[in-house]
């Protein structure tokens, strides 16, 4: 890798444009803070640009492995320098500035080898340990994110309001009250309805007159890979957001640039309100290292935007000023290629990770926690509504940083009674109605998490937690992931659902899919069934998320309210025990039969162990296993309860395909497990409404037909 000399058309143009640039004849006397500002700025900026060319190089000798550059938004290094090094940042990934700047206002850490160890994937990298090359740094305040999108806004937004929220009830949190939250995007991204979202729920806080003090930035480069962003586009956008002020700055015109982020600064941090910074910028170097930017952008349109280099316009204000001539621009410039240039070659060769358990290690569950003292339990039987209601008091009771929000379950106690009265008893300020926008609701727990808090957000149903899928997948499950364990959002994300409801239902109210939440790595997926276990499967969970892990606990809706398993037996309602606790390693088993085995969980509990009856009544011995955890499965504890089956079935309430028997009879055939294996499922179908979603679901009738016939071969 060349120590110097110009590598790119950028490179190469801000050379001939340096050794062009002389002191006006009208300069002003010099302001000792402004030009302190402009050399600090310079530094950052320069640091920023050469290592992307350098991450080029290094993807040539095959030690790089990311070639996003950051060239052309170097002007987001203003924000790292203005801004405190205690204030939270959510950046894009062309924030090679602002990292560079921060890391020198903060002191301590330095930005060229951390970033290089990034781009190298050194398991040195000091916040994702060599998983992924991500801006980020738990020293500097500086949160990972992984998204090229904007769907780290959601989070930035949640964040802000927890800083408030925080300071309404007392608490600390790792960062100063008088805390900003900066989240940068590009111009792109402000068209994904993730973005939306979150400015709805920014200028809606404001409305109501709630704290949320965060600055959004809108890197504007005017373009998408290769899509082009319509002339004033982002502009009318950003202005017409209702209650958050808008600025504009031009990133090639430092001292304009300067004064304004400055200002939004200030004004965010005083109002504790959220703004908009429009930050007009460039993109040098193509989207990435493999892009051939000619094949949709002409020659011209290039060339022009060399002019608008950020890197250039700060060195235009240093030398046109007076304060430095074009050599001391250039010597410095070439000064630090070269400092890139030697930490390039000694962190090329530092260690990477290399097997499957250093990389995984962020996503293990904890080890369970001490069991308590068995206590004895409230005499009076709960429904399965009841006990999760009391389970969730008993958290709130116990603990000052559990929160429990969605969109009915404050005022009115949610749809089905289930946080009924948590609201009276403990406050709006930590039981609250959210917004309908189920992408908020899990920002807000992402950064209410973040801010210290144990949050317990509700996802009135099934089928509308697709609508936040990726905050669960991309941001809360990722986060401890690609900060090597520093960072972590634990949470329960409640989430009444499945199917088997009489009188309602349709496809958005009896969504029985739970393949989405199984694929996604460091997630745990309780369901509850009945009201004995319900609530220790709860508080295993808020465990788990105490832990910093994220869970979450599906409530069978068709079982809230449930009294009997047969006509008058009670056999659905439960006393309350507050000392249970359940592990990702527990099951529940119902009877000692081993004629047969059904593995189930959630409804299929109440009708296997009808079932379990009538093949009793038949004269074989049969044992109901309640999983109770879907993901990961408590494969273990299975194995124990089956080693001396005659035979299993596997009773699936999802889908037949993706459905959880999938893995469950994985699972046996993978261990070994001799004795035959069979399972019934739902049809892979949406859940139409009315007597016709019988025929989709999986029915009792079914259930006996399929064990009988294991029975009886």
């Amino acid at each position: 890798m060349p120590p110097s000399g110009a590598v790119e058309p950028v490179d190469e143009h801000f050379l001939s444009a340096v050794d062009g640039l002389r002191t006006r004849d009208d300069a002003p006397e010099p302001d000792a803070d402004l030009v302190a500002r402009l050399e600090a700025l310079f530094l950052a900026q320069a640091e920023s640009r050469h290592l992307d060319l350098a991450a080029r190089q290094l993807q040539q000798r095959g030690i790089g492995f990311y070639t996003i550059a950051s060239a052309g938004h170097e002007s987001n290094a203003a924000l790292g320098l203005l801004s405190r090094a205690t204030d939270p940042a959510l950046l894009h990934y062309r924030s090679g500035g602002f990292y560079a700047a921060r890391a020198h206002v903060a002191g301590g850490v330095d930005p060229v080898r951390e970033t290089l160890r990034s781009l190298t994937c050194s398991a040195a990298d000091p916040i994702s340990g060599g998983r992924h090359k991500v801006f980020g740094h738990a020293g500097l305040h500086v949160v990972p994110q992984t998204s090229t999108i904007a769907s780290h806004l959601p989070r930035a937004v949640g964040l802000g309001f927890a800083l408030g929220l925080a300071r309404q009830l007392g608490r600390e949190t790792p960062w100063p009250e008088d805390a900003v939250v900066i989240a940068t995007f590009g111009d792109a991204s402000l068209n994904h309805s993730t973005a939306a979202g979150a400015f709805n729920a920014a200028a809606y806080l404001t409305h109501v007159r709630r704290d949320c003090p965060v600055l959004l930035v809108c890197e504007d480069n005017r373009i998408g890979i290769s899509t082009r962003t319509p002339a004033g586009w982002p502009a009318t956008v950003l202005q017409h957001l209702p209650g958050l002020p808008y600025v504009h700055a031009a990133g090639h015109e430092p001292v304009q640039l300067l004064e304004t982020t400055a200002a939004a600064l200030d004004a965010v941090r005083t109002r504790r309100a959220p703004a908009v910074l429009h930050l007009s910028t460039v993109r040098f170097m193509g989207h990435a290292g493999s892009d051939v930017e000619m094949a949709y952008r002409s020659q011209a349109a290039i060339q022009a935007d060399l002019a608008l280099d950020p890197l250039l316009g700060t060195a235009r204000a240093l030398v046109e000023g007076g304060h430095w001539s074009a050599e001391d621009a250039r010597a410095r410039y070439e000064q630090v290629r070269q400092c890139v240039h030697d930490e390039a070659l000694d962190v090329g060769g530092e260690p990477r990770l290399t097997s499957r358990e250093e990389v995984m290690a962020p996503l293990e569950l904890p080890r369970p926690l001490t069991r308590p003292t068995p206590q004895p339990p409230d005499p009076s039987p709960l429904t399965l509504a009841q006990a999760i209601n009391r389970t969730l008091a008993e958290a709130l009771e116990e603990h000052a940083d559990v929160l429990v929000f969605g969109e009915d379950v404050a005022v009115k106690g949610g749809i089905y009674g289930v946080t009924r009265g948590l609201r009276r008893r403990f406050g709006a300020a930590r039981v609250f109605d959210t917004l309908l926008d189920e992408q908020t609701v899990v920002g807000t727990a992402l950064g209410t998490a973040l801010a210290g808090f144990v949050p317990v957000p509700e996802i009135q149903y099934l089928a509308y937690l697709h609508n936040a899928e990726d905050q669960l997948r991309g941001e809360a499950a990722t986060l401890r992931f690609f900060s090597d364990g520093q960072y972590s959002n634990g949470m329960v994300v409640r989430v009444p659902g499945l199917a088997y409801q009489k009188g309602f239902g349709g496809h958005f109210h009896n969504d029985n899919a739970l393949a989405v939440l199984r694929d996604v790595p460091g997630i745990a997926v309780a369901v509850a069934s009945h009201p004995h276990s319900a609530p220790g499967l709860l508080r295993g969970c808020l465990d788990l998320a105490r832990a910093g892990r994220v869970c979450v606990y599906v409530e069978p809706i068709a079982r809230y309210h449930t009294r009997d398993l047969f006509d008058g037996d009670q056999g659905w309602l439960a006393p309350f025990d507050s000392s249970t606790r359940a592990t990702t390693s527990d099951l529940v088993g119902y009877g000692t039969g081993r004629d047969l085995v059904i593995v189930t969980f959630g409804n299929g509990v109440f009708m296997s162990l009808r079932v379990a009856r009538a093949l009793r009544a038949e004269g074989f011995g049969c044992t109901v296993l309640d999983l109770a955890w879907v993901a990961p499965l408590p494969v273990g504890a299975l194995l124990d309860e089956v080693a001396h089956a005659a035979a299993i079935l596997v009773v699936d309430e999802t889908r037949r395909s993706g459905g959880v028997s999938e893995a469950v009879v994985t699972a046996l055939v993978d261990a070994g497990v001799e004795a035959p294996v069979a399972r019934v499922a739902s049809a892979d179908s949406f859940v139409p409404l009315g007597p016709a979603a019988d025929t989709v679901l999986l029915q009792e009738d079914e259930i006996l037909a399929a064990a009988l016939a294991l029975l009886r071969p």
